[in-house]
C-alpha cells in the first residue's frame, strides 16, 4: 500500500519535487497522483506538502516539516562492518564512502550528502548488523 494525495491537493508540484522515484504526476493547480507501483512509502512528499494532502499507508494525514528537523542516518562506525548495504538501499545517494581515519584505515558509509538525504530510513532495515539509526541532526536549544 503506498501512499495517496487527497482531493485538498492544490497542485503545487512540491511533492512530485521531492519524490525520489519519479512516482508522482500531475499538472500545475490539478490534483497529482502516486504510482504505488512505484512508490517506496518514504513519506518525503507528505512531509514537503504545504497543505496536508498527502495521506499515509495507514490513512494517517502526514504533517509537513522543516527539512532541518527530519531525522537522519547515523552509523555507529563500531558495528558497522562498512558492507555498503546501506549505501545501496539509499534511493537517493545520500549515503556514501567516509575517507579512512590514521586510526583506522577502513572507510566506513557516512551521509556524504545531507542535504540529498530525505529522512526515508530505508537504510536501517538493510543494516545486518543493526549500525545504523535514524536521529536528529539537530541540536536541541533550551528554551
Amino acid at each position: 500500500m503506498a501512499y495517496i494525495i487527497l482531493e485538498s491537493c492544490n497542485g503545487c508540484g512540491a511533492c512530485m519535487r521531492i519524490c525520489p522515484t519519479a512516482s508522482i504526476s500531475g499538472r500545475k493547480k490539478e490534483i497529482h497522483r502516486i504510482d504505488e507501483t512505484t512508490c517506496i512509502d518514504c513519506g518525503a512528499c507528505g512531509r514537503v506538502c504545504p497543505l496536508g494532502a498527502v495521506e499515509d499507508p495507514f490513512g494517517e494525514v502526514v504533517r509537513r516539516m522543516k527539512k532541518s528537523t527530519w531525522l537522519k542516518p547515523v552509523i555507529d562506525k563500531a558495528a558497522c562492518m562498512a558492507c555498503g548495504i546501506c549505501m545501496e538501499a539509499c534511493p537517493t545517494g545520500a549515503l556514501g564512502l567516509g575517507d579512512p581515519s590514521k586510526k583506522d584505515p577502513h572507510a566506513y558509509p557516512e551521509l556524504v550528502n545531507e542535504s540529498a538525504c530525505i529522512g526515508c530510513g530505508l537504510c536501517v532495515p538493510e543494516c545486518p548488523v543493526n549500525a545504523l539509526a535514524m536521529a536528529s541532526l539537530k541540536e536541541e536549544v533550551p528554551a
